[in-house]
């Protein structure tokens, strides 16, 4: 029953994340005004914006011009969904959990922005590095998982200056821009949530991925080295790698 109602607030969590994601890049209020259509730009009534439900019922389209809904409203409620149920299973009601779903949104969010506008909104990783730091202060916190705040604030300050430095060594080598500020916010801010230790560990993973990735576009022509890419969304996904698999990592590294 309460693993039903972590995933129903996930998907409710996941509706609000739809919204950040389209409104936020052009500047629009996210609580202003209520959803309407793109197509026919009607409001859309409460009974066909029911997270995961209303997009299946009403078959991915408008009710009333059958514009075609994308489908990424569905993923990323369900993706809400499902990742609020995988953190109550493995951490159950505890802050650990609370926190971690504090985070779910916001990487979701950011994920999904910069995947499709290259830019990550300092809205966002502004609130992330200050709950990242203040976290550090509450009693009986997770120590397997979250660092004091000393740790902390090295891990946010390191996380930015990594990227600042590789975006001022990249201009001046190839006099132009690199990654964005964005990145270095970002990076900032998972330093400030996990600690120093995971910055290298994180970039590792991230820069794996993003290799992986877009290596079969380099083989087949379709990208070439300088095309711009959305660095975010690895930095999440290497972050994601960290929280499930760091203790181990770290013990690898640091007790060899």
């Amino acid at each position: 029953m309460i693993l039903l109602f972590f995933f129903i607030l996930g998907s409710i969590w996941g509706s609000f994340s739809n919204v950040c994601i389209y409104r936020l890049p052009i500047n629009d209020g996210i609580a202003l005004s209520r959803s309407s259509c793109p197509g026919c730009k009607k409001v859309i009534k409460w009974y066909d914006n029911i997270p995961l439900i209303s997009f299946i019922a009403l078959r991915a389209k408008c009710r009333n011009c059958e514009f075609r809904i994308n489908t990424q409203y569905f993923v990323v409620e369900l993706l809400a969904a499902i990742s609020f149920s995988l953190i109550y299973i493995i951490y159950g009601l505890s802050i650990t959990t609370l926190l971690l779903l504090v985070l779910t949104i916001f990487f979701v969010i950011i994920f999904f922005i910069d995947l499709k506008h290259f830019i990550i909104p300092n809205e966002l990783t502004f609130p992330l590095m200050f709950i990242g730091f203040i976290k550090s202060f509450i009693p009986n916190l997770n120590q397997n998982l979250f660092p004091n705040f000393i740790n902390s604030l090295i891990g946010g300050l390191v996380g930015y200056f990594i990227v600042w430095l590789i975006i001022f060594l990249y201009k001046k080598i190839r006099n132009k821009e690199g990654m964005g500020l964005g990145d270095a916010k970002l990076l900032s801010a998972i330093g400030f949530w996990f600690g120093w230790a995971s910055i290298p560990i994180v970039i590792f993973f991230a820069s794996l991925i993003a290799l992986i990735y877009v290596t079969p576009s380099l083989i087949k022509k379709s990208k070439s080295l300088s095309a711009e890419i959305p660095f975010g969304p690895y930095l999440i996904v290497g972050c994601v790698v960290f929280i499930i698999y760091g203790n181990y990592i770290k013990s690898i590294l640091f007790n060899a």
